[in-house]
């Protein structure tokens, strides 16, 4: 089982190039960063905070494109993630030219977290219909599949229209760029999964032994093999016996949370979560 890392990073903490770095020299498998493109002050619904994240890391977040291109840039091997996308609130042109450029230019490393989204103010000011956003997102995701992997790309959906069309560069992952999806055990993340992404983003990992049979069941349903299913318990505060858990339900990833600070604030947690690697032996990335 490998071990990823996941930070909250805004303007005033270590740099992304700096927490990559040191993550790769300890032996992580995985970076990953979040997005928030703004926090509306008209707020209605307040962030949903958990221990070591802040409301201020959501008004102060990274673009985390940016953020994993000046990663990418000072690292060799190390997977570069975000935790989630919300595909949504994006062009899919546009996105799917930002993910193939950091893939094709770190050398096949990117790993594509998206998910649906749950502010209904930052979704308005994206004129994202609340209701609407997962099937904007799925095909969103769909449209960038098909800028990915056709050398003419077309693609017709409700909400997106996508005359023939060339775009380059193409990711090194192929057919696609490696695609998790972020939410809760439910039948529309797990169908949203079978059809169109490669795995499973729970944040915590909490339920996973009831959780993971019913995903395998609908990729099965889809005609496809649920062994080719990752599930990557994200966000995760680590002890052994949790580890210990994920490892007999066959994760085969997961993501522990780091809380945002500068680096004398975070280097220690990276050295405390990069003890448990060495409990992992030969199963860490």
């Amino acid at each position: 089982m490998r071990l990823g890392l996941t930070a909250f990073l805004t303007d005033r903490d270590m740099t992304p190039a700096a927490f990559a770095r040191a993550a790769e020299e300890r032996g992580f498998f995985s970076i990953y960063f979040p997005e928030h493109t703004h926090l509306p002050v008209r707020n209605d619904t307040p962030p949903a905070l958990v221990d070591g994240v802040h409301a201020d890391d959501y008004r102060r977040s990274l673009d985390p494109f940016v953020a994993l291109a000046t990663a990418a840039s000072v690292t060799d091997r190390i997977m570069l993630g975000t935790g989630v996308v919300l595909a949504a609130q994006h062009d899919p042109i546009v996105l799917a030219k930002q993910i193939a450029t950091l893939d094709h230019l770190s050398g096949g490393r990117v790993v594509f977290g998206m998910g649906f989204g749950w502010n209904r103010d930052e979704a308005a000011d994206h004129g994202v219909p609340f209701g609407e956003r997962r099937q904007i997102a799925r095909e969103h995701v769909l449209c960038m599949q098909a800028l990915w992997s056709e050398e003419e790309a077309e693609f017709h959906g409700e909400y997106v229209s996508l005359d023939p069309c060339w775009s380059w560069p193409k990711p090194v992952q192929q057919p696609r760029v490696s695609t998790l999806i972020g939410g809760g055990a439910t039948p529309t993340v797990f169908g949203a999964i079978a059809e169109y992404a490669d795995g499973w983003m729970p944040i915590g990992g909490s339920g996973l032994a009831d959780a993971i049979p019913a995903l395998r069941r609908a990729v099965e349903e889809r005609g496809r093999d649920p062994e080719t299913i990752r599930v990557v318990p994200f966000g995760t505060v680590p002890t052994q016996e949790k580890l210990a858990h994920y490892q007999s339900l066959h994760v085969d990833e997961v993501v522990l949370r780091v809380p945002s600070g500068s680096a004398e604030e975070m280097l220690p947690v990276l050295d405390d979560h990069a003890a448990y690697l060495e409990g992992l032996g030969e199963s860490r990335g």
